[in-house]
């Protein structure tokens, strides 16, 4: 609209020109046609600025509008704006003077060149300012006066080459500096720059290849995450990191591991994200690679996308500290047997590698373990029997996406792990579940079975002695759901997820599988192909809050199995509801939350009832732009809020009425005249 409403401008004076001559009179009418067409334009842009409902007249969004300038429109009181993709190639401190409560202020690729003095200086609340994407020639050293608390400063993409470029003063409580993006070639801050309380510094995809000490040493901050990501770093100056603490750092597609373990000696940190990525160059990871990790301190290591060369037990030699170890995409067939000392690991995350069978990745030598990833596996993972036994402490394991195929699961291979609390094997080919298929994990309380065939041969629940379980998700499993014995024994279910399994006549009857659940307050039934839903269906379900049933076949008489439930979360989206009766909505408004969009609903009179009841109650009413009329035809698509109907009896009904009575009182007297004159004849 924008684009459109400049053209007509350009065209509407080009004509002017053409046909006027070329007078003080002409060319002052031209100029109150330039300025009528820009108000006209700034009038249509300025609609355009809408506030988030979160933040009613609070936060204003005014991205991408050709804007120039900060619209008259928006209140004084803006707390926070995001006015992105406009243009200001210059900012002063007139530009957002009037705006003194902004808290949070987005100016990405704005093509901002020239930021001048005292620009934010009446501004104490300022928090966060975004520069990303602005091509800055020039920061004057007072722009950043004014703001009391500015802790967010991104400036990534913006051309700068030096850390001198940034304005010093002021940012002494600065807590995340987001650099990325730019040709800066050295880490090293000017002296009076306040780096003490920064908790993120962001480098990534820069020109920095080689660290020193002294670049180090400008950096007071202790706990800081450093992301050095793309950089390359080819050197690093020795005891340039000594006895630097830190929270994380990231030295992401750097070719050379050894380089960055040697530098970081006898430093600390939590986290060390060394991974690269699948369009970097690679460099094979041997023993001598991780000698330098030996004299680190550090909890956590991520190495994704590396190749191991001869992988053998020494090579963990300097692993014995972590807490967790990361080897996504590692190219592993195998972790080498007589690995010692990796008592302390907690988490071993090993998705989308080339494991055959649950025992190759030797799960003896991690004893500590609580939580084990396998993920995404490239070739189909056999379980096998006790590959995991060793691993008493196990909370959470994630076998999902990984082609498992079990005849019976899953007693023998989670054998001994009696202290697993989240079990994951969605998204695999069809599996086995006989009588306590999870006998051996008693203390389950997540388990996640979605898009994996289950195949229940025993008529006892598979999940019988898991009373502890919270949430079962079994949706698109294939169920056979006439077993009402398939969910006893979860006395504590909360959660279930039966999305996209079929039920016998496409209808729940009264007897059903849901019987055993009494504890279950969330529930979902979407993509179930449901036509009906009987009345006493739920009856013994009064904890839920939740009830999705969207993506069904349902009509309106299945509202009345959901009589006994309050202040619940109904999704009845996508079904086949066309009139809901005066007699159903007392249930609906006894709900908290309604979601009745895409389904036929009829505005015509026979459903004024629930069309008044509908405007009534918007405040509870979800998705208001989806739900429309589908008949009658001319009222097709128009939302439900906007329906005016008269329903009552019209003048002309009531003239026709008052007629027909009186035709039908004469013709009644006319009736017993002509009756009295035949009897009297007839005497």
């Amino acid at each position: 609209m924008n684009n459109l409403m400049h053209k007509s401008c350009r065209v509407f004076a080009s004509i002017y020109l053409v046909k006027t001559p070329r007078s003080g009179i002409a060319a002052q009418n031209i100029t109150y046609i330039y300025r009528f067409v820009g108000q006209m334009t700034k009038s249509v842009i300025n609609l355009h600025c809408f506030s988030h409902q979160k933040e009613a007249n609070k936060t204003y969004n005014c991205e991408n509008l050709g804007l120039r300038e900060i619209p008259d429109t928006l209140p004084n009181t803006t707390g926070f704006l995001e006015f992105g993709f406009n243009f200001l190639p210059t900012v002063q401190n007139t530009t957002f003077s009037r705006l003194i409560d902004l808290i949070f202020l987005d100016l990405t690729r704005c093509q901002i060149n020239w930021i001048h003095e005292d620009t934010f200086q009446s501004h104490h609340q300022l928090n966060t300012l975004v520069l990303t994407g602005n091509p800055l020639i020039f920061m004057a050293e007072t722009s950043l006066d004014g703001p009391r608390s500015l802790k967010h400063l991104f400036l990534i993409q913006t051309g700068i080459s030096n850390l001198e470029f940034i304005p010093e003063q002021n940012l002494k409580n600065l807590e995340s500096l987001y650099l990325g993006s730019n040709h800066i070639s050295s880490i090293k801050f000017p002296e009076n720059f306040a780096t003490q309380n920064l908790k993120v510094l962001d480098f990534q995809n820069n020109a920095i290849h080689y660290l020193t000490g002294k670049d180090v040493s400008t950096l007071e901050a202790t706990n800081l995450s450093l992301n050095l990501d793309g950089n390359d770093i080819r050197g690093i100056e020795p005891g340039a990191f000594r006895s630097k603490v830190f929270q994380s750092l990231r030295f992401g597609g750097t070719l050379d591991l050894s380089v960055i373990l040697r530098g970081l000696q006898n430093s600390t940190t939590q986290s060390l994200w060394l991974g690269t990525y699948e369009d970097t160059d690679k460099q094979d990871l041997t023993t001598a690679t991780f000698e330098g990790l030996c004299e680190i301190s550090v909890e956590s290591i991520n190495l994704q996308q590396h190749h191991f060369s001869l992988l053998s037990s020494t090579m963990f030699r300097c692993f014995t500290q972590l807490q967790e170890l990361d080897l996504t995409a590692a190219h592993l067939r195998e972790l080498p047997s007589g690995i010692q000392g990796m008592n302390s690991l907690k988490k071993l995350v090993l998705n989308v590698n080339h494991f055959e069978e649950l025992c190759q990745i030797n799960a003896a030598s991690f004893p500590s373990l609580t939580d084990l990833d396998i993920k995404g596996n490239l070739n189909k993972l056999s379980l096998g029997a006790g590959c995991l036994e060793k691993l008493e402490n196990l909370q959470r394991l994630d076998l999902s996406h990984s082609d498992i195929e079990a005849s019976d699961c899953c007693n023998l291979p989670l054998k001994s792990l009696h202290h697993l609390q989240y079990l994951n094997l969605s998204y695999n080919m069809p599996i086995g579940l006989q009588s306590q298929a999870f006998r051996e994990c008693p203390k389950l309380e997540v388990l996640d079975l979605a898009f994996t065939h289950l195949s229940v041969s025993a008529p006892q629940s598979p999940f019988q002695n898991l009373s502890l379980l919270q949430t079962l998700n079994l949706s698109h499993c294939l169920l056979d759901t006439s077993n009402q014995h398939l969910l006893e024994g979860l006395l504590d279910l909360r959660q279930l997820n039966l999305q996209g399994n079929h039920f016998q006549d496409n209808s729940i009857s009264k007897t059903n599988l849901l019987q055993t659940v009494s504890s279950l307050e969330v529930l979902i039934l979407s993509f179930c192909e449901l036509l009906s839903i009987d009345q006493q269906a739920f009856h013994s379900l009064g904890k839920m809050s939740h009830v999705d049933l969207s993506h069904n076949n349902l009509t309106e008489n299945s509202i009345s199995a959901l009589s006994h439930l309050k202040g619940t979360y109904l999704n009845l989206a996508a079904n086949s509801i066309h009139i809901i009766p005066p007699d159903l909505l007392p249930i609906l408004s006894q709900q908290s939350t309604i979601n009745l969009s895409h389904n036929p609903l009829d505005c015509t009179c026979s459903n004024v009832h629930f069309l008044t009841w509908y405007k009534e109650n918007l405040q509870k009413l979800e998705d208001l732009e989806e739900t429309v009329c589908a008949n009658p035809p001319n009222l097709r698509g128009v939302k439900l809020s906007e329906v005016s109907l008269s329903c009552g009896i019209t003048a002309v009904g009531i003239f026709f009425l008052v007629v027909f009575l009186f035709l039908f009182i004469i013709l009644l007297i006319f009736s017993a005249k002509f009756f009295l004159r035949w009897k009297y004849q007839h005497i």
